[in-house]
């Protein structure tokens, strides 16, 4: 019993997660800004992937048996962005249903969206501009 309610909230947190607008916005394109905005996470498809605080580049990805793992390539400075740093070459396995293949991405890049604790919103592959 207790293990389903911790479980039930979990999810509650995870469903409440929203959207960071620190100003990063504003040199973006606005092709991709409304992409950004306008993601939903694969699984829950009324819950956003997140914004671009917390995006990373990962243009490089493994298959490791029947996981998909994806690689930060993002050197952009994180302060502009208000996000925590994560170094390049960093393997993130992604659980399977947080890929996302229902868009086109305007970005030019592989994109994991991830929380503070490292938790994976969603990931789209590179390519599909």
């Amino acid at each position: 019993m207790m293990r389903l309610v911790l479980c039930t909230a979990f999810g509650f947190l995870v469903s409440v997660a929203s959207a960071r607008d620190y100003g990063q916005w504003e040199a973006t394109d606005p092709e991709v800004r409304q992409w950004y905005q306008a993601l939903m996470q694969p699984d829950n498809p009324a819950v956003s992937c997140c914004g671009e605080a917390d995006a990373y580049w990962a243009d490089s990805f493994e298959v490791d048996g029947d996981r998909y793992v994806a690689i930060v390539t993002d050197s952009r400075p994180d302060e502009p962005l208000r996000r925590k740093h994560i170094d390049v070459g960093t393997k993130i396995v992604v659980p399977n249903h947080k890929l996302k293949y229902d868009q086109s991405n305007p970005t030019g890049h592989g994109v994991i969206f991830l929380s503070r604790g490292d938790y994976v919103y969603c990931y789209i592959a590179p390519g599909g501009v």
